[in-house]
């Protein structure tokens, strides 16, 4: 941050995290009342060797290569484009392994119900190198002859899980250990649900079922509906191995936890919960935010993370400001006609009644449910975005700012001189945690 002072006033000068890029912001010194930033999180500088060594000295659980004796076939699971996970890294020093034991090895591609992958995609998500020598799969959701029915969980959900991973007796999962904006953190089980599990089984995940919830939040573990049913099906079906890590604000990996499946994640919790939950005295009045740059914030049904983080630390009627480029716009169809059956309803509450009964179950409709505990709070949303059409706006429930700059403008014109501001540059990687409960 630099302070500068501009035609009498001092003005400070923020960098937000927008796409692959950073904007530099100019605000009001007075107005600004805090800038929220994790602690500096270390980075590794040869994180080749970390991993090295974490697959051969895992947490509680034996080495990947003594594991790996005498299977016949492997199936690794990746996160999709959407998560900034280190794939080929990983799946490079899973790989040296494995091939020296394990004659078969597919991987496979945890799309939950997003939209399966082409090859472009899938080459820049592995390397070339892994793209043109291993069989790599697309997760499909909808394809029920590529699923396997294995009975229900407590809560009555139905357990569909991806048949190449059913059929494989090496099982591996692999993502990426951040706060989740309804699991409490991701990673570990949520590599198996819903990364690889049905529509069936994901309509019952991300129903108002489990996500009305209060515990259904970010970092919350303890009591979180989502993560107890994700651990049950992930030990129900099966995890030999967990490679999951931890990155800092520049995408570097920071911590890389291999093992077992509930410890090896769980450490990196705990790892990460140190760096990411912030303490807040108080709630502001205007809250700028961000959806923690590419590829976090490449369309607006990711943005629902940013502003689900943000309202957190927002007074009720504040105003909330997010800079996300959205170069994909919206997001599926499915999410856009959650938003239109939004729009019709027009009421937040019986919006909710809607999607609560089964027959009006729609995809993407989890990420509309989450906006609206946003809506209920935010007088306003401002929105700074480049990739989002004339048509796209329509249904975002934001008001479109030519920059960021402009929307404090606006803002400041609603409230009184009292009024601060609270910045947010890495959005959903840092979650406030308002002391002494919300």
């Amino acid at each position: 941050m630099i302070k500068y002072q501009s035609k009498g006033v001092m003005t400070l000068k923020v960098p937000l995290l927008y796409g692959k890029r950073k904007l530099s912001v100019d605000l009001p010194d007075e107005r600004v009342g805090g800038i929220l930033e994790k602690r500096e999180m270390p980075y590794l500088d040869d994180p080749w060797s970390v991993l090295m060594k974490s697959l051969k000295n895992p947490i509680a659980s034996p080495p990947l290569e003594e594991i790996s004796k005498g299977r016949k076939n492997a199936c690794i699971v990746i996160s999709d484009n959407t998560r900034p996970v280190p794939n080929e890294l990983l799946l490079k020093g899973i790989l040296e392994i494995l091939k020296k034991n394990v004659p078969k090895i597919k991987i496979l591609i945890a799309n939950g119900l997003h939209k399966e992958l082409n090859e472009d995609q899938i080459k820049e998500l592995v390397g070339k190198d892994i793209f043109e020598n291993f069989e790599i799969l697309n997760h499909n959701a909808l394809k029920k002859e590529e699923l396997v029915y294995i009975g229900d969980t407590p809560r009555g959900i139905p357990i569909y899980i991806n048949k190449n991973y059913i059929e494989s007796d090496l099982r591996i999962l692999t993502g990426l250990v951040e706060p989740h904006f309804m699991a409490g953190y991701s990673g570990g089980r949520k590599s198996i649900c819903p990364g690889i599990s049905g529509y069936e089984t994901v309509k019952f995940f991300h129903s108002p079922m489990l996500l009305e919830s209060p515990k259904a939040d970010n970092c919350v573990v303890e009591g979180n509906p989502l993560h107890e049913e994700a651990t049950y099906i992930a030990k129900k079906v099966g995890v030999d191995f967990i490679v999951n890590v931890a990155i800092d604000s520049e995408k570097r990996v920071s911590g890389i936890f291999a093992g077992d499946l509930e410890k090896a994640w769980f450490e990196a919790v705990k790892y990460v919960s140190r760096y990411s939950e912030v303490p807040l005295s108080e709630k502001y009045d205007i809250v700028i935010t961000t959806n923690g740059g590419y590829p976090l914030d490449r369309n607006y049904y990711q943005t629902v993370k940013g502003l689900v983080a943000g309202v957190r630390a927002l007074k009720k009627g504040g105003i909330l400001i997010i800079a996300a480029e959205c170069i994909d716009g919206l997001g599926s169809e499915y999410f856009k006609k959650s938003l239109q059956i939004l729009k019709e309803i027009g009421d937040y509450d019986r919006y909710i009644d809607y999607i609560s009964k089964p027959e009006n179950f729609l995809v993407d409709q989890w990420e509309v449910e989450e906006l609206v505990k946003v809506l209920k709070v935010a007088s306003k949303i401002y929105m700074f975005s480049e990739g989002l059409n004339r048509e796209d706006w329509e249904y975002t429930f934001t008001e479109k700012i030519e920059d960021v700059e402009k929307g404090v403008e606006k803002a400041l014109e609603i409230f009184d001189e009292r009024a601060k501001i609270l910045v947010i540059p890495e959005g959903p990687y840092i979650i406030p945690r308002i002391e002494g409960g919300e």
